[in-house]
């Protein structure tokens, strides 16, 4: 056993250095060329529809395209945002922090493409729902044929199986934070695995409901947290910020408690949490998406671009900044997992373990809750039927239990990284491969006369008319 885990780990380390590099950045870039740069040339618009639509109701018994993206949202901003982010540093330094904007940059528009793809080929189940996948466009390849079946069957296997790990990996990252309550693990597992049952039994519905509620909240609490940090420490956030672009391109040697980095680890460590962290190339996201009540692909596409600009732009970047500011990552005596945590305890003393216990707890049942979901989607694509996915909710909370019987943190994430690595290739070839198909649906969408964006555009000259003329 110990020798698979070895192979998974080397292959894993491999993985997550040039290789994703090359996929994921170099990927994302093809598409944001071919698509002529939506993330920045229309980040006005994108704005306007997401951030400017966030309170918009949908029809009754419907859901709405922010609800959907706070779905996706539930899973990507979760331990990885408090934990894995300071870890990144202690084992990349500071530099790891520019690869994960690379990272998010070129990921806006890929995750904008698969969410686009997932829309175009959604369907509905024998429930009624409309759902979908990764796997929705992966069996496009080929034409439709055999062979991008067989690729999607095996992309959602995979999914399905990271999904054990990487709920072992949140679980195990909040109990490690819980400790300051003085829970035991087992019971915090426990604790957790009710919760998350209570909101996914209710289906789609529900988790949309409350996601769409819990993850704006919990980022604001988060964010509040955080600007503090940096009020007090406002004269090291340039220092920290010229460390990030420094060591991005240069080692960085050991000081206090940090070891020292390479450039290579600070690419590792940076590209696979700002991979993780907003899961652009996962196309897990699109599992989410897939339920919104939307008029065209890339009306709904648009809020990929929002999710990753939040998530890693945002939350990851407040978690790195009170990381470096505070200068906790320099001390021997904290591990790497507990970063976050002592950040927050040099300007709020006990009450800031207490804070981010708290947050990591909501942050991991949110996360937790959307992988489940998006493992059911799996489950229904590969046995054909929704009793599977409902089976499978089954498989996932024993998990969250069984975990907190002495599984170690840091190899679940280095398991969770390869079993990642397995559908990420497929899903990137395939999405890489469709473009061309969402070059299609972009010109359609922003050119049709009377319709989605010119349809948008006349409708805010007439507000801004009718303004004008009170």
């Amino acid at each position: 056993m110990q020798a698979i885990i070895d192979a998974l780990v080397a292959f894993s380390n491999w993985f997550w250095g040039l290789p994703i590099i090359i996929l994921i950045v170099g990927g994302g870039l093809y598409m944001s060329i071919r698509l002529g740069f939506p993330q920045i040339t229309k980040i006005g618009y994108i704005c306007s529809q997401t951030f400017g639509k966030m309170f918009a109701k949908a029809e009754e018994g419907k859901i709405s395209p922010f609800a959907a993206a706070c779905s996706a949202l539930g899973a990507s901003i979760g331990a990885s945002n408090i934990v894995g982010v300071p870890v990144a540093i202690a084992l990349g330094g500071p530099g790891a922090i520019f690869w994960m904007w690379i990272i998010a940059l070129v990921g806006c528009c890929t995750k904008y493409v698969e969410i686009a793809l997932c829309m175009k080929y959604r369907e509905k189940n024998d429930k009624g729902e409309w759902v979908g996948g990764s796997f929705s466009y992966v069996k496009e390849l080929f034409g439709g044929k055999k062979a991008g079946r067989a690729i999607a069957t095996f992309t959602a296997f995979f999914t399905l199986i990271a999904g054990v790990p990487s709920i072992a990996t949140q679980t195990l990252s909040a109990s490690s934070q819980v400790a300051v309550f003085g829970i035991n693990g087992t019971v915090f597992g426990v604790i957790v695995a009710v919760v998350v049952a209570l909101i996914i039994f209710g289906g789609i519905k529900r988790i949309a409901a409350v996601m769409e509620k819990a993850v704006p909240v919990m980022a604001v609490i988060y964010l509040l947290g955080v600007l503090v940090i940096l009020v007090l420490n406002a004269g090291e956030i340039l220092p920290s910020l010229g460390s990030i672009f420094k060591y991005a391109f240069a080692p960085h040697a050991a000081v206090g408690g940090f070891a020292g980095s390479t450039i290579a680890l600070a690419i590792r460590w940076g590209s696979a949490r700002g991979v993780y962290s907003n899961e652009a190339g996962f196309g897990s996201a699109p599992s989410a998406h897939a339920a919104a009540d939307v008029d065209h692909p890339i009306r709904q596409a648009v809020w990929g671009v929002f999710e990753v600009g939040v998530d890693t732009i945002i939350v990851c970047t407040a978690t790195a900044l009170a990381v470096l500011t505070t200068g906790v990552w320099k001390d021997p005596a904290v591990e790497a997992g507990a970063l976050g945590q002592a950040a927050f305890h040099t300007v709020f003393g006990s009450a800031g373990d207490i804070f981010v216990a708290v947050c990591v707890l909501l942050f991991v049942i949110t996360t937790i809750t959307v992988v489940i979901f998006y493992d059911e989607r799996q489950c229904e694509f590969l046995f054909k039927t929704s009793k599977a996915g409902f089976a499978w909710r089954f498989i996932a909370i024993a998990t969250m239990i069984v975990v907190t019987f002495g599984m170690e943190l840091t190899v679940m994430y280095q398991l969770t990284d390869a079993f990642t690595a397995l559908f990420i290739i497929p899903n990137m070839i395939a999405v890489i491969w469709l473009v061309p198909q969402v070059v299609e649906l972009q010109k359609e969408y922003y050119n049709t006369p009377g319709k989605y964006y010119l349809a948008d555009m006349e409708e805010k000259k007439a507000k801004k008319a009718a303004k004008n003329n009170k």
